[in-house]
């Protein structure tokens, strides 16, 4: 638990931002009073440790091969997993799930050491809608994978949950919009 709090802190201090009017822009065009950047602690050493342990125990008894999901934010996710996974004797691929089909070679939608029928975890920074990972997890299936977990590193709590659940995945967030509400309004006067 001392990992998810501080990976809590992480997020607070790193890739939350508050409004009490609505001033940031989400993908979807709509207005929201908060904004998760978590590249910012995706790709800070701290981060990626705290994530990598904390996700890597979230699947390690799932049977997995692999982890990943859809480009940029899913990238140093499954990466720090993967290096988790291996420095615990027990190592998972990352794999990549492009935006578009690559343009030239193979024209592949997924980079990585999977293959058709290997049990992989979906994973995404932050689930609003559930839009980038509902893409992700079809182009998974798309490729013969199965997908046995979904994960956000970060829930909104705006639906997205609910939309992915509604197509047959269970989602578990490592955070809440609300564990982070509840830290900023301890640490706000």
């Amino acid at each position: 638990m001392m990992m998810k709090e501080r990976l809590i802190e992480l997020v607070l201090e790193k890739a939350f931002k508050y409004s009490e009017e609505p001033v940031f822009r989400l993908v979807s065009g709509r207005m929201s009073n908060y904004y998760f950047n978590c590249k910012a602690v995706t790709l800070h050493p701290e981060g990626m440790h705290l994530i990598g342990n904390i996700i890597f125990d979230m699947i390690k008894d799932s049977g997995a091969k692999g982890i990943g999901g859809l480009t940029l934010g899913a990238d140093p996710i499954a990466n720090a997993v993967a290096y988790t996974s291996y420095i615990k004797g027990r190592p998972l691929e990352a794999f990549v799930v492009r935006k578009s089909a690559k343009a030239h070679g193979t024209m592949q939608w997924i980079e990585g050491n999977i293959e058709k029928g290997d049990k992989v975890v979906i994973v995404d920074d932050v689930i609003t809608t559930g839009k980038s990972t509902i893409e992700a997890i079809g182009k998974a299936k798309e490729a013969g994978l199965n997908i046995v977990g979904v994960i956000a590193l970060v829930d909104r709590q705006e639906g997205g949950r609910e939309n992915i659940e509604a197509i047959g995945y269970t989602v578990r967030a490592v955070v809440t919009r609300e564990e982070v509400m509840t830290l900023y309004r301890a640490k706000t006067p």
